[in-house]
């Protein structure tokens, strides 16, 4: 299989983590954003919406959106397991990753098209939407640090695609300033414990 990745960006981040933690090979195909290698004429022959990750299966089908492709990965290597196993416990995996998407995840990015000077001619900023943001990013910060006062990972005892969501969200806030800091205790001793994990260097 092939993945049409970036280093930089988070989506496709969330799928190196999540192959890394199966221990699925996957070929990298890195693609340059920066240099607008998503809205050539070869990309969009393979994503029409210019954005990556796309994973290329072996017989040339093409899947998209990162949690896709690792709610499909893991129907064909369920285990380790980082979806659950039985319904409740998929459920409460889901629900965190459906909040740290809306509440976390696109708060960021948001902060970063509107206040980072990549995005300066690139698009119409708002900086001051990008203020509110930050705000609404750290409010999350906050709330984290809350849930992992009583738990080492996120949704259950063990870690899950919900820790991979919550951890590249976070490392996506590094280029707009955002950071855990010191008086986050609890949310930083979960975020230095994934990222010495061996799958946040994938």
């Amino acid at each position: 299989m092939k993945l049409y990745t970036n280093r930089f960006a988070p989506s496709p981040r969330r799928v190196r983590m999540y192959a890394a933690e199966k221990g699925l090979a996957l070929e990298l195909v890195e693609v340059d954003i920066a240099a607008g290698e998503t809205r050539t004429a070869a990309y969009l022959a393979v994503n029409a919406l210019a954005e990556v990750p796309t994973l290329e299966l072996d017989d040339g089908t093409r899947l998209t959106e990162s949690l896709a492709i690792c709610r499909w990965l893991e129907e064909l290597h369920p285990e380790p397991d980082l979806f659950g196993r039985q319904p409740r416990e998929r459920a409460a995996i889901n629900s965190w990753i459906d909040r740290l998407m809306f509440r976390l995840y696109l708060p960021t990015t948001q902060v970063f098209r509107n206040t980072h000077a990549f995005w300066a001619t690139r698009l119409k900023q708002v900086p001051e939407w990008g203020g509110l943001q930050r705000q609404a990013v750290e409010a999350e910060y906050d709330a984290l640090d809350a849930a992992f006062a009583d738990g080492e990972y996120l949704a259950r005892g063990s870690f899950s695609m919900a820790d991979i969501v919550a951890f590249t969200a976070v490392e996506f806030g590094k280029p707009s300033g955002i950071r855990v800091g010191d008086s986050r205790p609890a949310l930083r001793r979960w975020y230095e414990a994934v990222g010495a994990r061996p799958s946040a260097r994938a």
